[in-house]
């Protein structure tokens, strides 16, 4: 039998008994399916990782020094009592970093909390994220002004109650209208608006352009960072390829202000992009090495249903085969057909399987921040695993009508 011969005829099954198909390679269509969504939800959740949410948080070429690491997953009672015990950090800390560090860098203050703001025309918006900060922020942070400007140094320094505005507070605000030289009161301290932010977006869903960014040492400073306090010290590496001696650097400075001795370890944490990428690295390599396990069950009982099938369809054309065999079919030529027909349901199955899962995936893409992301290579795994159940699910029913004797055939009823 010619290869597209067995082919059609399987094509022809599928057609006349559309639903019995249906539920025979339900097994492979699960399986193929499961595999095109967690890849590709693993792979777009690691661009998005590696290329928006890292940015956002820790920013490009940048080292956090803060007290205690900001994930803090599998750690033991003990030591979270002891980063809980652990000096915090202060502006005079930043203010050693920046005049000691030798390699050239951008060093920046950032404190953060939350609250309601209300404007001079006594509209109020709630949930604010408020930070206070140093100028450097803006750079560090890439965050564009739109309208207005960005305090200066000398305002920071002087405590000046000027700030900056997301984009959504202003529009919440003062819709419609400029909000450059308004005032509003933040957590009932009165500040004048001097810049609007451009539009950002939004991570996890969690809007970046409901915010508000004053000097780190103006009064809200009260709130943010009291008794000369501050939550994190951002240091941006002008050359990227400099950014692990600057950790390094400023991890000596701050031993020497700590008084450490070499062998204690760091009382504060020091945390880059690559930190945040390798505890994900772990994450998705965990996904990967379950993937195999949890594919195989849907495919080993996909495979167990489509050697059934073929098994009943074998019974089913037995005098068909014994015509064939008394015409001079050789039995590898039975086989052959067999094993065609089965690989070629299969893999109609890992078919629909893909286009599911790759249906799937565009909804959670459409409904979460994360973009679909699968490349052709996993595509093509999932139509050769297809092929290869069907080859492996049609050996023993191929071996059975191969050994069919023709008399017998003919004879069945």
């Amino acid at each position: 039998m010619h290869f597209w011969e067995g082919v059609s005829l399987a094509f022809h099954q599928i057609r006349a008994e559309k639903l019995k198909s249906f539920f025979s390679l339900l097994g492979v269509i699960m399986g193929v399916m499961f595999l095109i969504i967690v890849v590709t939800v693993v792979e777009g959740l690691d661009r998005y990782v590696r290329e928006d949410l890292t940015s956002q948080i820790f920013g490009v070429n940048t080292v956090t020094l803060s007290r205690s690491p900001s994930v803090n997953i599998n750690t033991t009672r003990e030591q979270r009592r002891e980063r809980n015990r652990r000096p915090r950090l202060r502006f005079e800390d930043a203010d050693a970093v920046r005049e000691q560090l030798e390699l050239p860098a951008r060093v920046a203050v950032e404190s953060r909390t939350g609250g309601s703001i209300v404007g001079d025309n006594g509209i109020t918006a709630s949930g604010v994220s408020i930070t206070g900060a140093s100028p450097a922020i803006f750079e560090i942070r890439d965050h564009t002004i739109e309208f207005g400007r960005a305090f200066t140094t000398q305002e920071n320094a002087a405590g000046s109650a000027v700030l900056l505005i997301g984009s959504e507070t202003a529009d919440r605000v003062f819709e419609g209208q400029s909000a450059i030289g308004r005032n509003m009161r933040v957590r009932g301290f009165p500040y004048r608006v001097i810049g609007v932010l451009e539009e950002r977006g939004s991570l996890f869903g969690q809007s970046l352009d409901n915010m508000v960014i004053a000097p780190a040492r103006s009064p809200l400073r009260a709130i943010t960072a009291p008794l000369g306090y501050v939550d994190d010290i951002i240091i941006q590496a002008i050359d990227p390829d400099q950014l692990r001696d600057i950790q390094m650097e400023v991890e000596g400075i701050m031993r020497v202000r700590r008084r450490l001795r070499p062998t204690q370890e760091p009382d504060f944490s020091l945390e880059t992009a690559d930190e945040a990428i390798s505890f994900w690295d772990n994450i998705s390599r965990m996904l990967f090495t379950a993937l195999p396990m949890l594919v195989s069950i849907s495919l080993v009982v996909g495979g167990i249903v489509i050697m059934n099938i073929m098994l009943v369809s074998v019974m089913e054309r037995t005098r068909e085969i014994g015509v064939r065999k008394a015409l001079g079919a050789k039995r590898k030529d039975i086989l052959a057909q067999v094993m065609i027909e089965s690989a070629t349901l299969s893999t109609v199955g890992a078919s629909f399987g893909v286009l599911a899962g790759l249906g799937i995936a565009q909804v959670i893409s459409a409904l979460s921040p994360m973009p679909a992301a699968v490349s052709p290579k996993w595509i093509m795994l999932g139509l050769g695993l297809g092929l290869t159940v069907g080859i492996i699910a049609g050996v023993y029913p191929a071996a059975q009508a191969s050994k069919l004797d023709p008399v017998d055939a003919l004879r069945y009823e």
